[in-house]
């Protein structure tokens, strides 16, 4: 076990690029392949480097991989952690990549005070608020058990939109009182209320057997306000898990996750506003699983003949879409 000359550890989530932000490490995770933040780094470290093949210097699933940045971005080095394929990258491995951080910097840089992390999940589709607590619960896995460096001090995670920063710094806030985490030889997770240290013992490992709500709608920037706070807040509320499906996010055949996330959800929510097919084929889909389905609209001259007879909840504001949902979901029937 570990020794730490510290007395705590801070956790912090600030609104910033992953290129700029100064950290001792940064840590990332390496999905079998490249994806969003990940590749971003990768194609600044590796451009003009002379490497022939840059993914061979990549880890396998299960190990890491400690490299310098030589200056090219903001972090001294850069921690990659083999993972699943992101299909496979859910909550339960969510959890277990911020323990495998943790642990493998206690071995590879035990000297390392500042770190630095991205969330995992809602950006290609699982719930945000569930994959932020899996990730946080992971870090303080490590910490508890006393595999960590011994000289760490902060963790903090970087997020580039400015709106989910917030909501996570507030996600935080909830989870550890005063952004920090004591340590005398080992985290002491009592510490954090009853509530919170529940939600972190559990999170991760009992999340498959949570309720989930599959939403369809595109992944566009004039819908994220829709569904961040329209959708999933009257759905987390409710006691669902939020997710959704980012079609560009995925290599290979995206359907078949899309089918497993419908085929296992309670109910599924579609936007049918700009009449975009991929939310066409989600609901046919999820009809064929004879699914309860909800369906959403801004404006009704936006509907396909197909689905002009079936029920709709009609929406010009966001407030108000989130009290139709909040309604709707009170009286759906549990099993």
């Amino acid at each position: 076990m570990q020794n730490p000359k510290h007395p705590s550890v801070a956790f912090d989530v600030v609104c910033d690029d992953v290129l700029t932000f100064q950290a001792d490490v940064f840590a990332l995770k390496f999905a079998q392949a490249l994806y969003g933040a990940d590749r971003i780094v990768a194609d600044r470290l590796f451009d003009n480097s002379g490497v022939a093949d840059p993914m061979v210097l990549f880890p396998k699933l299960h190990g890491f991989k400690l490299l310098s940045t030589q200056g090219k971005i903001a972090a001294n080095d850069v921690l990659f952690v083999g993972v699943e394929p992101l299909r496979e990258f859910e909550y339960k491995q969510i959890r277990e990549f911020g323990r495998k951080v943790l642990v493998s910097l206690a071995g590879a840089a035990p000297k390392t005070k500042t770190l630095g992390v991205t969330i995992h999940g809602p950006g290609y589709g699982l719930d945000e608020s569930e994959a932020f607590e899996a990730e946080i619960a992971g870090f303080l896995d490590a910490l508890t058990s006393g595999d960590f460096p011994k000289d760490l001090e902060q963790i903090t995670i970087v997020e580039r939109n400015n709106a989910r920063s917030r909501r996570l710094k507030n996600l935080l806030d909830e989870l550890i009182p005063n952004r920090r985490v004591p340590i005398d030889g080992h985290a002491q997770t009592g510490d954090f209320g009853e509530a919170a240290a529940e939600r972190l013992r559990a999170v991760g490992y009992a999340s498959e057997s949570k309720p989930n709500i599959f939403v369809a709608m595109p992944f566009a920037d004039d819908m994220d306000d829709v569904f961040h706070y329209g959708i999933q807040g009257a759905v987390n509320s409710a006691g669902f898990l939020c997710e959704r499906a980012d079609l560009s996010s995925f290599t290979g055949d995206v359907m078949e996750w899309v089918k497993k996330r419908i085929a296992t959800a309670s109910l599924i929510i579609a936007d049918l506003s700009t009449a975009n097919p991929n939310v066409y084929l989600e609901v046919g889909y999820a009809w064929g699983c004879r699914k309860p389905t909800v369906l959403l609209v801004r404006d009704t001259n936006d509907l396909r003949f197909d689905v002009r007879t079936q029920r709709c909840l009609v929406y010009k504001k966001i407030k108000d879409l989130e009290s139709l949902l909040r309604t709707e979901l009170a009286n759906l029937p549990r099993a």
